[in-house]
């Protein structure tokens, strides 16, 4: 389909909203939508006039509307998808969408459990650095771009690609990048082969001329592999100049990206592609310095929410900052993640010093009592007794405000909205 002229968003304070808002505005169409609450991302649509409504309602959607998109956060009974439904305005799913825009351009994707946003990050900046002007749609706000979009051409797109309930299967890419698999969103895949097959699908829609970008030596990524028609090219055979960002698993996310760069221009001088990665800044919520507490903790905030990327990063700021007394401040995402990988969590939280967890955060799913933070803390706290639970963010606030000093690092992780006792107690 061709997009058309005038387009309302519902949950446009999404992050990939609320960057395909900004490609439509871009593109000279008339972009708004509607969130719950305030957010840095909203904030940031609104400085670039794209219009936000707080609160959804019917009313707020435009008379002269001609199709509406939703996140796939908003549920069908939402005020404003109802009012689409009378009117009869079209509508697309997000995903629905970013394929639609795939189907016009040379697309690469950049999918995985982690480190696919700091990758497509990497990938955009390689891309526009060496000329080749990359519009791209990016999972967090890159420090780089100052945004979650990149403008760029029209016949060239990266995007990031989440493999939840087989959005990634919505895109037609020329270049598919795997970062890596790992079980999860465990609502929607009952085991990690469900999960395989998802990417085994999407490998296998990758076209001949194009390839896949990836490391073939894990085995649980052979086996997705194994029926490609595209070549695949092991990512793990580039070499990386230093990075400003810190862990091993950012050195493999910036081989991906140069790999996926050369991949798509085999004629890209490599003083040019490490120039970038060199160069690139990072993105909001990945190991992102927030400041110091009055009592002089550095604190630091990370989107990790998966106990792989606890256990990574906690390793990267030991490595990072020895001698310093590591708190992570936890925001448990969703109770099936929970309590599905929950011997991974009390494995990869016990690494810390010391464990503050929050209450979890419930997103799409309802509490059916399986589980809570206050299982979670007691079962870490039989390998680390410095574990606890709090009901709410003050209780958090007050318990770092008094108990810390500059002997401290302070680490508050996970894909809720943990960000925000950060950013509180951080005064410089």
């Amino acid at each position: 389909m061709t997009m058309p002229q005038r387009i309302y968003m519902v949950g446009i304070g999404g992050i990939g909203m609320s960057a395909l808002a900004q490609l439509f505005a871009y593109q000279g169409r008339t972009a708004s939508g509607s969130d719950r609450e305030e957010s840095p991302v909203t904030r940031l649509l609104e400085e670039k006039g794209i219009r936000v409504s707080i609160g959804q309602k019917k009313e707020n959607i435009p008379e002269d509307t001609e199709l509406v998109i939703y996140s796939d956060a908003v549920p069908e009974d939402n005020p404003e998808r109802q009012a689409a439904k009378v009117r009869g305005i079209q509508e697309l799913s997000y995903f629905d969408a970013l394929g639609e825009i795939s189907k016009q351009a040379r697309t690469i994707a950049v999918a995985g459990t982690h480190g696919k946003t700091t990758t497509t990050g990497m990938l955009a900046k390689i891309l526009a650095d060496c000329g080749k002007n990359p519009t791209a749609i990016i999972g967090s706000i890159v420090r780089d771009f100052s945004s979650n979009f990149l403008a760029g051409n029209d016949d060239l797109f990266v995007v990031e690609a989440c493999e939840y309930r087989d959005h990634l299967l919505k895109l037609l890419p020329e270049i598919l990048v795997i970062t890596n698999i790992e079980w999860d969103h465990t609502d929607y895949f009952p085991t990690f082969e469900d999960l395989q097959e998802t990417f085994r699908k999407a490998v296998e829609k990758v076209p001949v001329h194009g390839c896949i970008v990836t490391d073939p030596s894990n085995q649980r990524i052979a086996a997705v592999v194994s029926h490609a028609r595209a070549p695949i090219i092991d990512y793990t055979t580039q070499s990386v100049p230093r990075l400003k960002l810190i862990g091993e698993f950012n050195i493999e996310n910036a081989q991906a990206a140069k790999a996926a760069a050369r991949a798509a221009f085999p004629h890209l001088q490599e003083a040019f592609t490490d120039r970038a990665l060199m160069d690139y800044q990072g993105s909001w919520r990945r190991f992102e310095y927030k400041g110091k507490t009055r009592s002089g903790a550095i604190v630091y905030d990370d989107y990790a929410h998966h106990p792989t990327a606890i256990s990574k990063t906690i390793d990267a700021a030991r490595e990072e900052f020895p001698g310093k007394r590591i708190t992570v401040v936890f925001h448990p995402h969703l109770y099936s993640r929970t309590r599905d990988l929950f011997d991974g969590f009390v494995g990869a939280l016990s690494l810390a010093d010391r464990i503050i967890l929050a209450p979890i955060y419930a997103a799409r799913e309802k509490d059916t009592g399986e589980v809570s933070s206050e299982t979670l803390a007691r079962a870490i706290a039989v390998k680390n007794p410095h574990a606890r639970a709090l009901p709410d963010f003050d209780s958090i606030r007050a318990e770092l405000e008094k108990n810390m000093s500059e002997k401290d690092l302070i680490i508050t992780m996970g894909a809720g909205d943990i960000y925000k006792v950060g950013e509180q107690i951080a005064i410089a």
